[in-house]
């Protein structure tokens, strides 16, 4: 399990935002909208089963196979475009477009692929960005402290 700690900045319904520590891998992320950065960390989207409530220090965990296969998605299918693509490319360039060099061809179509996995892979996060499945999920309450809110009443 990856584990993180974080500090619950709003609740809605099952679902609450956690500012977590910024870490040196969030620099190089591609996952989009997955977070949003502040300067004082990383605003993740999580599940709370737990019913923490704002200013709440928790635990939150991601499952080790939606990290793995977030991982591939980010780096492995385009890599596997890229590779794929030239190999096209060259392929078609030496059988069909004799008059042009094959290997500018196998550029071109490894670059194409590997723009179109890219795009491929920001409309599919975009759609799992909804789906609980993928989202982190609150364990624990770590620290009691509790931030006062006027807008919610208890009855």
């Amino acid at each position: 399990m990856i584990e993180e700690t974080g500090t619950i900045t709003e609740v809605q319904g099952i679902m609450a935002k956690v500012i977590v520590q910024k870490k040196s891998s969030c620099d190089g992320c591609t996952a989009g909208g997955a977070c949003q950065h502040t300067p004082e960390g990383a605003v993740i989207e999580a599940l709370n089963p737990v019913n923490a409530k704002v200013g709440q220090v928790v635990k939150l965990t991601l499952k080790p196979y939606t990290y793995l296969k977030g991982t591939m998605l980010v780096y492995g299918i385009p890599v596997v475009a890229l590779v794929a693509g030239s190999i096209l490319g060259k392929s078609l360039g030496e059988l069909y477009l004799t008059e042009i060099n094959s290997e500018l061809i196998a550029a071109v179509a490894g670059f194409a692929l590997l723009g179109l996995s890219l795009f491929g892979i920001k409309v599919w996060s975009k759609n799992i960005g909804s789906k609980t499945e993928y989202k982190p999920v609150i364990e624990k309450v770590l620290d009691q402290h509790v931030q006062a809110d006027d807008s919610v009443h208890s009855t």
